[in-house]
């Protein structure tokens, strides 16, 4: 049975999954749960995944959720992937791991907050918090600032002094994406300190392309939408 992706192109974990299989090649049908129309929570998709939250997988008769285990899974369990998105040494593996726990507790409780209680909040139905989003404005520079000073050695290309991308680069780089939506102005002020963060960002977009740009189409839609609210000023975004 062809392998089954459960999810919404709006979430950034989402948009890893879906990349990393077109960029290898793998066989899948994406299913799509709307989250704005709150799909994730139907007893259908429950049933899929109990914790009502996107990504998950079906392979056959396995279900999987968690996007970074979904990745994980991926990249060791079918064939022909390169060794770089998920490598056989247990190091390179065990540094891989230490970046995808880091990005759960750092990055993303910044990023997605940010975003979330700054612009995209009012538009769909949730009460914006300025203390909210000015406590993870805090942590999504302090996260960037680590990824500049730390997880990006010297002058490599990739997460960890690598020359090639891994999971926890697609990873990553999904989760800064959502900053699109902010607008450029916003997007700039946050990210123009870290230089080094903003060329991984590039060299990452520049090894999984044409997949990531398309997979992002729906990011640019929906921050050209903010950027000319329609009328009411409701659209069909995520949560």
């Amino acid at each position: 049975m062809k392998l089954k992706v459960y999810a919404d192109r709006a979430s950034q974990p989402s948009r890893a999954i879906l990349i990393l299989c077109k960029v290898n090649g793998i066989e899948f049908e994406e299913i799509k749960i709307e989250l704005a129309k709150r799909q994730h929570r139907s007893p259908e998709y429950k049933a899929v995944n109990p914790m009502g939250q996107v990504p998950a997988i079906v392979d056959g008769e396995f279900q999987l959720f968690e996007s970074h285990a979904i990745l994980i899974y991926l990249a060791s369990a079918y064939p022909g992937i390169a060794d770089h998105w998920y490598p056989n040494d247990i190091f390179k593996r065990a540094k891989i791991h230490s970046v995808l726990d880091w990005h759960h507790s750092n990055l993303r409780r910044g990023a997605a907050p940010y975003v979330l209680h700054t612009v995209l909040g009012p538009f769909v139905g949730v009460q914006v918090n300025p203390q909210t989003a000015a406590e993870a404005e805090k942590l999504l520079l302090s996260s960037l600032s680590k990824i500049e000073s730390f997880w990006l050695k010297e002058n490599e290309k990739f997460l960890l002094g690598s020359s090639q991308p891994s999971i926890a680069d697609l990873s990553l780089v999904c989760e800064i994406m959502q900053l699109e939506v902010l607008g450029d102005k916003e997007r700039d002020r946050i990210l123009g300190p870290y230089k080094k963060v903003q060329q991984w960002i590039e060299n990452t977009k520049h090894a999984t392309r044409p997949h990531f740009d398309e997979i992002h189409t729906l990011i640019f839609q929906v921050k050209a939408m903010l950027q000319n609210p329609p009328p009411g000023g409701a659209i069909n975004e995520a949560e």
